[in-house]
C-alpha cells in the first residue's frame, strides 16, 4: 500500500488566473511563490491556481470544500475583507468549537476564514 506523506498543494480552479492571482494577493494578502504568478503560500501549504479550459477541460469552481483559512480573529477579518468588497455568505458561523465566515473567491471557489476556539468534543 503506497504511502503518502504530505500534501503538495491545492489546484484552485480559475477561469481568468490573472485575476484569481491579483485576489489571493492583493485582497487575502497572500505570500506569492517567488517561481510562480500562480502560486501562494500558507504557512507550508501551496494554493497553486489553474485554468481547466488550458487542459481542454471545463471550468467549475469548488463547492462545498471550503478552504479553511486560519485566522486569529473571525470578525475582525470578515470586516477588513468586507472593506475590500468581499461578499460573506449569511452571519458568523459557530460550531461550539470553531468560528467561520463563507465567502467566494473572484471565481466562484468556496472559501471559509477559520478560528478554533476550543478543542473538539
Amino acid at each position: 500500500m503506497p504511502t503518502i506523506t504530505h500534501l503538495d498543494y491545492v489546484g484552485v480552479p480559475a477561469e481568468d488566473t490573472a485575476r484569481a492571482a491579483a485576489f489571493y494577493a492583493d485582497v487575502l494578502n497572500l505570500r506569492r511563490d517567488d517561481h510562480s504568478d500562480a502560486e501562494f503560500w500558507i504557512g507550508d501549504q501551496c494554493i497553486s491556481i489553474w485554468e481547466p479550459a488550458k487542459f481542454g477541460m471545463p471550468f467549475a469552481p469548488q463547492k462545498n470544500a471550503h478552504l479553511a483559512l486560519h485566522v486569529d480573529d473571525v470578525a475582525a477579518t470578515r470586516k477588513e475583507l468586507e472593506a475590500k468588497g468581499v461578499e460573506f455568505a449569511g452571519d458568523i458561523l459557530d460550531s461550539g468549537v470553531c468560528h467561520m465566515a463563507f465567502f467566494t473567491d473572484t471565481e466562484g471557489n468556496d472559501l471559509m476564514l477559520h478560528a478554533r476556539y476550543a478543542p473538539a468534543a
